[in-house]
């Protein structure tokens, strides 16, 4: 048997202030997008920003769907969008926020699992890591400075 040690490496701000400007203003737009999101059934707002290598910014936030799973992470709807009206341009980091209309969001809220892969086929598909800076509604902010810190064992086209 072979045992292998995967480490994981966070950088951990306090509040925003903390954050370089470009990145507070993504978190403003972020926030500002939760009010937009469609989650009349969980109540649990989530709001993206991503920023691209081209200057542009683009919004995402969760909708929900009666029919479950039929909705779409914040994450995914900010992805996609990104890649079918800027298909050139490399993301350069993606901002994510989460409040719940039930809880405080104390604690940072990361991707799911499927937004994780989503995330690691554009970092395969521009060969450079993407920035990941999560937060709650209220606490301190997480960033990764690429999706493998949160996905190490990545299933990507090389495997198929």
């Amino acid at each position: 048997m072979e045992e292998i040690i995967i480490t994981h490496k966070f950088s951990i701000f306090n509040n925003t202030e903390e954050l370089p400007e470009e990145i507070q203003k993504l978190f403003k737009k972020a926030i500002a997008a939760q009010k937009n999101a469609y989650a009349p059934y969980s109540k649990f707002r989530v709001g993206v920003a991503i920023a691209l290598d081209n200057g542009e910014i683009i919004l995402g936030t969760n909708q929900e769907n009666a029919a479950y799973p039929s909705g779409l992470c914040a994450e995914r709807v900010a992805l996609y969008q990104a890649a079918s009206n800027f298909p050139q341009a490399k993301i350069q980091s993606i901002v994510i926020t989460a409040s719940s209309e039930k809880v405080n969001t104390a604690s940072p809220i990361t991707p799911c699992g499927s937004c994780r892969q989503s995330i690691a086929e554009y970092e395969a598909k521009q060969e450079s890591p993407i920035a990941i800076y999560f937060m709650g509604e209220i606490g301190k902010i997480y960033k990764s400075e690429s999706l493998k810190n949160l996905l190490p064992l990545i299933f990507n086209k090389k495997l198929l």
